[in-house]
């Protein structure tokens, strides 16, 4: 059967591929007219042999990006178009996806960060001792020695008195008893053949060997697990009293520990304690500002390009913030849960920006005693879900930015709702409100020298120890009326008979400026309303001669004044500590 040239055996047309003919001919050595030629083959003719083509710029990202846009020339071809758009629209939708994953990571950093922290006290961190069991599945040490078979495990209970007047002879000449006697000495000496010979073919194995290294290996571990649990004692003891290097190994065995959740963000803190006032002053390390992606995304404009999507600055802080938060809850979640002894009176933290080649910046800085600590929740609830609401990192269109929906939002909530930025303010934290402008916060307290100053103590320091020095003379029933960087003013009580009796109206400042005398009129007129018998104005700098003065007239004989001196010997008399004033600071 035939069939016509331009159809195929199962009666479908062939289809001619552009420039079929024009191969054909060309291979016949014919030359075909022009205008018998399909389109495409007559713009191949048309191109000149000697024009090379382009090199491919696919290559390099600038060549993705312009090959849309060399796409819209004019006589470009609708198919050379189309396949730069699908191109550079790939390109778009494959970087799209690399910050929609950087904003998953920072949604599950922040969800993992405000996870509770385990209890590293020091009743969790003893040690148990479990002896391990020997190859033939029986302890060790513990009685895994085969013993010898006993007689008493074999002998046949005695009959029973059928008649009491007969004598034990008798009972024991009896046939069945007798039988019994007899086939349990068979049985125990069996026993002990048997045991003979599981002896002697363990001597020769080396089983024994091996039991008695098994045993010493557990007799040591049971020594070492007793060993660390006495010097786990001792820590505990040392701790107890206020030893600094027990209390920071403590601190900073807990802190390592809480950062187990957020190991692929590196945030070590350190832990130094003050027995003066017994403060932890923790300094956090925060983590770099890139951690928060910069962009939203990308989009293809209307001329081909591929363009980024930035965040709003405001966004990108906020979102830092809640980070930097919430890894401070964290570690002073930790300081508090591991402080079961009620050592600590208070704790300072200050979270540090550092930058290679740059001064440390202190981003955020809390200043919280005890009884703060305590009124504060520092567990976030729900921390599944305490990343917030989810953003642009979770749309389907990443290049529908925040003036879609109105809200200005950046991936989570309003940063002034957040629950850890809301908890650190409870403690009166001070926390920087841009990050990325380097605008730093005063620290509430540092770390100098070894013997601390009183410029270094935070407010809560210096109130605690003003507190503690006065408390040891004899004033007691505090009541705290004002409070700040400065100092405090507060009243107390002591006792009829002591060295401070009656009511007083405590005014202490520090600082190195002097105290002039208007300041010890204010204090007097205080105690007057007050209802107080005497008054105080102590000072870690010195007093001016008229305030020295008006204090020894007649009507200001109830006002004591304690200078920096005065200072230095209370604290080293009450609490054997040593001070340095604001009067000794430059010496």
């Amino acid at each position: 059967m035939q069939y016509a040239a331009e159809d195929r055996p199962d009666g479908t047309a062939a289809v001619l591929q552009p420039g079929f003919l024009a191969s054909v001919f060309r291979d016949l050595g014919a030359e075909l007219p022009e205008h018998a030629l399909p389109e495409q083959a007559a713009r191949e003719q048309a191109v000149p042999a000697e024009v090379a083509p382009a090199p491919d710029s696919s290559e390099s990202p600038a060549g993705q990006a312009g090959q849309a846009g060399q796409a819209g020339q004019p006589g470009s071809p609708p198919d050379d178009e189309v396949a730069a758009h699908g191109r550079a629209a790939a390109l778009t939708h494959h970087r799209t996806l690399t910050v929609r994953a950087e904003h998953e990571h920072l949604a599950d950093l922040l969800r993992r960060a405000a996870l509770p922290v385990s209890a590293m006290d020091f009743e969790s961190q003893l040690r148990r001792y479990e002896p391990r069991l020997f190859a033939d599945g029986s302890e060790g040490a513990a009685g895994a020695e085969d013993p010898e078979p006993a007689w008493a495990d074999f002998a046949p209970a005695e009959p029973v008195d059928t008649d009491p007047d007969q004598p034990p002879s008798r009972r024991l000449l009896d046939s069945g008893y007798q039988r019994e006697l007899a086939q349990a000495r068979l049985g125990h000496q069996r026993a002990l053949r048997e045991w003979r010979t599981r002896r002697a073919e363990a001597a020769d194995s080396g089983t024994q060997v091996a039991r008695a290294a098994h045993d010493e290996a557990e007799r040591s571990r049971a020594r070492a697990v007793q060993e660390y649990n006495e010097s786990l004692e001792e820590c505990r003891r040392a701790y107890r009293l206020g030893e600094p290097a027990a209390v920071e190994s403590l601190l900073e065995r807990a802190l390592a520990a809480a950062e187990g959740s957020t190991q692929d963000l590196p945030a070590p803190c350190r832990a130094l304690f003050r027995p003066l006032t017994r403060t932890a002053v923790l300094d956090l390390d925060l983590p770099p500002l890139d951690v928060v992606p910069s962009l939203d995304g990308y989009r293809l404009v209307a001329d081909g390009r591929i363009e980024p999507v930035p965040r709003a600055a405001s966004d990108r802080a906020s979102d830092y913030l809640r980070l930097a938060a919430r890894l401070a809850l964290r570690a002073l979640q930790a300081a508090d849960a591991v402080d079961t002894d009620e050592v600590l009176a208070g704790v300072v933290l200050n979270g540090w920006l550092r930058v290679l080649g740059a001064e440390p910046l202190c981003l955020l800085s809390v200043d919280a005693d005890r009884d703060a600590l305590a009124r504060t929740r520092l567990v976030l609830t729900a921390p599944d879900t305490a990343a917030g609401p989810a953003g642009p990192a979770d749309r389907t269109d990443p290049t529908s930015h925040a003036e879609e929906d109105g809200t200005g939002h950046g991936v989570y909530a309003d940063a002034e709702q957040d629950e850890a930025l809301v908890r650190l303010r409870e403690l009166s934290a001070v926390v920087t409100p841009d990050p990325y402008t380097g605008e730093p916060v005063t620290p509430c307290a540092t770390v100098g020298a070894a013997v601390p100053a009183t410029a270094e103590l935070s407010p809560n320091e210096f109130a605690h120890l003003v507190r503690t020095v006065l408390t040891a003379g004899g004033l007691t029933g505090w009541s705290v009326r004002l409070r700040g960087p400065a100092g405090l003013v507060a009243t107390a009580e002591g006792a009829r008979g002591s060295a401070l009796p009656g009511r007083w109206v405590v005014w202490a400042s520090r600082g190195s400026d002097e105290v002039a005398a208007d300041e010890v009129r204010t204090l007097a007129e205080a105690v007057r309303e007050e209802g107080a018998e005497r008054g105080l104005r102590l000072t870690t700098g010195r007093f001016a001669e008229e305030a020295l003065d008006l204090a020894a007239t007649e009507g200001y004989q109830r006002i004591h004044l304690i200078d920096g001196p005065g200072l230095r010997e209370l604290a080293q008399t009450h609490l054997g500590l040593p001070l340095t004033t604001a009067d000794r600071a430059d010496d």
